[in-house]
């Protein structure tokens, strides 16, 4: 992207303050950047229109990943749901020696824990034995 060394309008400085409190760009705040830019360019050295359209292909790209990921973190997070709802009446071993029979799980940012009948609370990872109870 061109560097604006000096700008005398505010738009540029709204679309730079409104990214900074959020610490992301959104493409009204990209689009109000380039208007910006244009409108303080070099009379006399104008950018060229094809780095114009290279920063909107690229902003658009970055913007369809960000949103990718996010569905995909959602898709994670329902499979996590689905995989945790069949946990739910069996059996857990952890490798502390801790057994119980599961009565539900919670699932966070640090992964999923199981919440045994007997209130105690393990997090399931490495090592961690879950199967059907035995009679």
């Amino acid at each position: 992207m061109t560097t604006v060394s000096s700008t005398n309008g505010t738009t540029a400085q709204t679309a730079t303050q409104a990214a900074a409190k959020s610490n992301t760009l959104n493409y009204n705040d990209f689009l109000k950047l380039m208007i910006a830019q244009m409108k303080n360019q070099d009379p006399l050295n104008p950018t060229d229109s094809t780095q114009y359209m290279s920063q909107i292909a690229q902003f658009s790209g970055v913007e369809q990943a960000i949103n990718t990921n996010s569905k995909l973190d959602q898709l994670l997070v329902n499979s996590n749901i689905s995989q945790a709802s069949t946990m739910i009446g069996l059996t857990l071993k952890a490798p502390d020696g801790t057994t119980g029979v599961i009565q539900s799980v919670r699932i966070d940012s640090s992964g999923s824990t199981a919440i045994l009948t007997t209130g105690k609370e393990v997090p399931i990872s490495a090592g961690v034995t879950i199967g059907f109870p035995t009679s």
